[in-house]
Order: C-alpha cells, then structure tokens, then sequence
C-alpha cells in the first residue's frame, strides 16, 4: 500500500496514455489531485475530449480515487499555435526536420506548460506538479529532458517564492513499462482503460481500433505506442 501524502498535486493531463498513467500514480500518493490540460490548436485536439471520459472512469475504478479527484482545468494558450509552424498545429509532413528533430516538436511547449501550471498550482495551493515526460521513449524533445525539467522546478520555485516539486514518474521508462506500471497501480481495469480510452495518434485518428488502442498506426506516436505494447505483452508472457 502506497502512502499517502497530505499534499495537493496538478497533473498535467493531455488525454494521452503517459499522462493517464501519471493520474493514477498521483491518486495513488497525494490526497488531493487536480487536473489541467491545454489547448493550443493541436491537430490532434481529440486528445482533449477524451480527458473527462478518462476522469470519470479513474473515479470508478477505487473509491479513494473518486474521492481524491479534484477540479479539472484547461487553459487555452491559442498564442502557441500561432507561432508555431509544426507538424502538431500545421498540416504539414510529420518528417525529421534539418535540426534533426520531428516536426511534431513544438518548441517551448512544455516550458509554457509548466508555467501556467505553476501559476495554476500557485493558486490552487498544489505543491506537486506531475508530468508524464520522459528521456526514454520521448522522440529527441530538448524540453522533455530531466535536465529541463529540473531547471524549471527551480526557476519556479524562485519565481513564485515558493517550493514547488515536478513529479515525472515515468522518466526513466519507456512505453512497455509505462503499460506495466498502468497494470500495477490499477490491475486489468486501469491497463484496459489506458488501451481502450487514452489517445496518443498524432493526427486524431480514433476510427481505427488495435490491439493497444485507436490511432492511425502510421504516425511516430502510433508506432512508438504499438511498439511498446507489443514489448509489454512479451514480456509478460515471458515472465
């Protein structure tokens, strides 16, 4: 049993399959969990309906998790969009751009989402911050590093006058063993509501149905997911 901590935590929920597993490792361990998401005209915005589908059905799986449940926020950042000439708020090519990054990079995204949270935390009084970034399975994004990470968990404590954790519990692990740790926080329920209900295709495609989930099974997004579910399930039959 996972102790429980006092503190209030804000997740960073994009309706996708690491944040989903983010919000259950937190109902696990804070007392009190809130939820924000962001609209900054991404292509695949399908993410963000999905989100109180996955809220509502986290509540029904324990009763200290509906309880533990808060507010959910969503902030639109339009301004993101606007500036941003990429793969996830254009309809251009996904493709390995010059600078040797995808497309689908949005530069400065997770550094503007993790200033609105902090600002959101700020006045929710949340002392925990969770997001699902990681080094592992993260496609070369520079802003999903645990060095930035770090770095922005000390530019905001000193920027709010106060301490403020970012909680990446996935940070050191790829897709297979963020499917594994869904199953070992929340058993068969939670693992086949990350696979059944969580979006991770990058061009919003939910009409198509495989074996880990809804996607296009052609974008990076697809591929990364379907890569690492089809690891999970042989290791598991392995194991």
């Amino acid at each position: 049993m996972t102790d429980v901590k006092a503190d209030t935590a804000l997740v960073l929920v994009s309706g996708g399959q690491d944040s989903t597993v983010c919000l259950a490792w937190a109902l696990e361990r804070f007392a009190r969990v809130e939820t924000v998401g962001f609209d900054y005209g991404q292509r695949h915005a399908v993410e963000l309906e999905v989100r109180e589908t996955l809220r509502e059905k986290l509540r029904a799986l324990r009763p200290q998790w509906a309880q533990r449940l808060g507010d959910d926020h969503v902030i639109k950042i339009d301004a993101l969009a606007a500036i941003s000439e990429t793969a996830l708020t254009r309809e251009t090519a996904i493709e390995l751009g010059e600078n040797g990054l995808p497309t689908t990079f949005v530069p400065a995204r997770n550094l503007i989402f993790f200033c609105f949270a902090g600002a959101l935390a700020y006045r929710r009084g949340a002392s925990r911050i969770v997001t699902g970034v990681c080094e592992t399975d993260y496609s070369g994004y520079p802003d999903c590093r645990d060095d930035t990470v770090k770095a922005m968990q000390v530019a905001l404590g000193l920027g709010l006058d106060k301490r403020l954790v970012i909680e990446t519990p996935l940070m050191w692990i790829d897709k297979a063993e963020t499917f594994a740790l869904a199953e070992e926080i929340g058993g068969p329920a939670l693992l086949e509501l990350v696979v059944e209900h969580t979006h991770s295709c990058y061009l919003g495609d939910r009409s198509r149905r495989h074996a880990w989930g809804y996607g296009c099974g052609e974008c990076p997004a697809c591929t990364l997911r379907g890569q690492g579910y089809e690891k999970f399930i042989n290791r598991r039959k392995m194991a």
